[in-house]
């Protein structure tokens, strides 16, 4: 099972992987990048799908909420006979066509029977009716139909703005699990040198101390100094490998597969060099914190729908006064006769209607709801605005004092390495001492391996400074890259 992942991984997860591998051994060792978690992360993992299905279901609510302006085609068929006699048959049909402001109806109704209510009753040949209902109060500026559509429409905006958000912390999450795998690889490699300079060196003691120049004390000192060495070792590897396994989390292959990270891969640091950002770069970043950032949109676009609740609860306040017009005539089909002058001053039906509450205490109250929701999203997002600004500028501020850092210990090292160099000089001419040697060696892996951790902390800074400004989705571009 496992070699199928593996070669899952390759074939589906990781092209530029595989090409590069497949141009080696089988024993060789290939190179994983960021670059290609990202790729595989966006394409196949659960979460990563499961955000982009938020904008289609958005899409799906909006197709909901246009479902009240569809036209209405209606039929209505009642008949009753008693002992042989027909007392009614009455029969409606009609297609309603909702607008934007009222509706439009048309229809045609035959009513026949000894028990036809008087005002039911119509010609031998039925009534054919075409008319117009509108509403002059209440409803004539937004109504429930209107704003549900509106408050739907804003909601794939918010379904954006949160599929962003998701994609953003699942990239950060992982970019963080990416560059703690790499800096145990590097911590790994040096600690195995070490190991191995260590071994050398054991040797060369022991054959000193057969020869003479050395007490035999050394050896047990240069033996000692192995096995210290070797413990950090297997702990570095268990690290590794705890590591790779917390990447492994987001690799995910097609139809839901989870996939391992094969053990000829390795991680890679490129992309934790060190990049000042310009003032201009970081004025671009607090205004995409300010404008962009999905937390901001997701409270701008809640304005916008408690905006659309205010007006429709702002218009209950109108008394209702619907009107209706309808144009009659004998058949089921329209004629010339229905243009002609004065036919439909003589043919038609009209009709009125007019309500309003006294007191109004529940508009009133659910309009003074509103309103108070609508101030606290304006206090929320104030607030938020201002905590993404600091908190842009407190990532941009760790990422300089890394950049700082990782300046200071590439010096520390090189001084480091001058010492370890003399040690060793002083060594050989019997000037200094094995204890000194191990110890100036042991300095210098240990600055060597700060310094690669200081780079994975620069890479996370690089991440965390773009997913507090709300941009990391960025990466999911090809051509983009993180800076």
């Amino acid at each position: 099972m496992k070699a199928k992942l593996v070669l899952l991984f390759f074939l589906m997860g990781c092209p530029a992987v595989f090409s590069h591998a497949a141009a080696q051994e089988a024993d060789s060792t290939a190179v994983f990048t960021i670059r290609d978690l990202m790729e595989q992360l966006v394409v196949h993992h659960p979460v990563a799908r499961q955000a982009q299905q938020l904008t289609e279901q958005a899409r799906q609510e909006v197709r909901m909420a246009r479902g009240v302006f569809d036209p209405v085609l209606a039929s209505k068929y009642y008949n009753k006979e008693l002992s042989g006699k027909n007392y009614f048959t009455l029969w409606d049909n009609v297609l309603k066509v909702p607008l934007w402001v009222g509706e439009l109806k048309a229809g045609y109704e035959r009513n026949s029977g000894v028990n036809v209510n008087g005002e039911n009753i119509t010609p031998p040949s039925g009534l054919s009716y075409f008319g117009v209902s509108m509403p002059l109060g209440q409803g004539l500026l937004i109504d429930e139909r209107r704003a549900t559509l509106l408050q739907a429409r804003q909601a794939q905006d918010l379904a954006e703005a949160d599929r962003v958000k998701m994609i953003n912390k699942l990239l950060l999450e992982a970019a963080k699990a990416y560059w703690d795998w790499a800096a145990t690889y590097e911590r790994w490699q040096l600690l195995e040198q070490g190991f191995q300079l260590a071994q050398v060196r054991f040797q060369a003691v022991k054959e000193r101390v057969i020869q003479g120049d050395l007490a035999a004390i050394d050896s047990v000192e240069a033996k000692i100094e192995v096995q210290n060495r070797l413990a950090l070792l297997q702990q570095a590897r268990t690290e590794y490998q705890n590591a790779a396994l917390v990447v492994s989390n987001f690799l995910w292959g097609e139809n839901a597969t989870p996939l391992e990270i094969p053990e000829n891969i390795r991680p890679s640091l490129l992309g934790t060099e060190t990049e000042p950002l310009t003032s201009d770069a970081l004025s671009e970043l607090l205004a995409t914190a300010r404008e962009q950032h999905p937390e901001v949109q997701k409270l701008e676009i809640k304005t916008r729908q408690l905006e659309v609740e205010r007006r429709f609860t702002q218009n209950k306040l109108l008394p209702k006064l619907n009107l209706e017009y309808n144009l009659i005539g004998p058949g089921n089909s329209l004629s010339g006769q229905w243009l002609e002058g004065g036919y439909a001053s003589n043919n038609f039906k009209v009709g009125a209607s007019f309500s309003v509450p006294i007191f109004l205490r529940q508009e009133r109250g659910k309009l003074q709801v509103t309103r108070l929701k609508l101030n606290a999203t304006h206090l929320e997002l104030q607030q938020t605005t201002r905590e993404n600004l600091n908190l842009v500028q407190a990532a941009y501020n760790e990422r300089q004092m890394l950049e700082d850092q990782i300046t200071l210990q590439e010096q520390i090292i090189a001084n480091s390495t001058l010492m370890r160099n003399g040690e060793q000089q002083r060594f050989e001419n019997g000037e200094s001492s094995l204890f000194l040697i191990n110890t100036r060696e042991s300095n210098l892996i240990n600055q060597q391996i700060k310094l690669y951790e200081l780079k994975a902390k620069y890479g996370k800074a690089k991440y965390y400074l773009q997913w507090a400004a709300g941009s990391l989705s960025s990466a999911l571009n090809p051509s983009a890259r993180v800076k």
